[in-house]
């Protein structure tokens, strides 16, 4: 990863990609029933840089964060759980287990009684796939990060040429980590005030 291949067009070139391979559509989803190896499988493919196991999910489901496999069944491991599963690999980066346990009891209730949900998991999958589709396309719209003032801090600190792409893709980072720290702590502000 040289200097050469970084910048802020580069940058902005990555989240056209993230956008072009955004999360994997409802359809898209395995329809038959899996083995716990095939759902390990399916997440670490779809997750790079996550390190899914037998155990990993075996414990969210004795936390009751998702759904018991179907009982007496090898095969026991639903559309619903994937859902639940890549629903929560979005979430586990930001949010701590319970705290992924409270945000789905306020649409799902109690995790392994179906018939007390709100919605769908079906529903809820398409309505998160669709925001974070809009929300990637918002940030290449928007751009986080303002180009001038980015250039102007960069001219202001008095970097040597060779040095200059590096500091403002660092600075991109940086402004980037702020606005997914707000965002962080907004979202566990709301699922602490929300008690019910």
């Amino acid at each position: 990863m040289g200097d050469e291949k970084y910048g802020l067009d580069e940058i902005s070139e990555i989240t056209g990609r993230m956008s072009r391979n955004s999360i994997v559509p409802y359809e898209e989803l395995p329809k038959y029933d899996l083995f716990i190896s095939q759902v390990i499988d399916y997440l670490n493919d779809k997750f790079e840089g996550e390190k899914y196991t037998n155990n990993i999910v075996q414990n969210y489901i004795k936390s009751e964060v998702i759904s018991k496999p179907e009982d007496g069944k090898k095969r026991g491991y639903t559309k619903i759980h994937l859902v639940q599963l890549v629903l929560l690999s979005y979430m586990r980066p930001i949010l701590t287990t319970e705290e992924i346990k409270k945000v789905f009891a306020l649409a799902f209730n109690k995790i392994n009684d179906g018939t007390d949900d709100i919605i769908s998991w079906e529903k809820a999958y398409k309505i998160f796939s669709d925001l974070h589709k809009e929300s990637i396309d918002e940030f290449l719209t928007r751009k986080p990060y303002d180009r001038e003032k980015l250039e102007a801090i960069v001219d202001d600190i008095g970097l040597e040429p060779e040095d200059r792409k590096r500091i403002e893709v660092f600075l991109t980072v940086m402004e980037l980590i702020c606005e997914a720290s707000a965002i962080k702590r907004v979202v566990q502000q709301i699922i602490h005030d929300f008690e019910y």
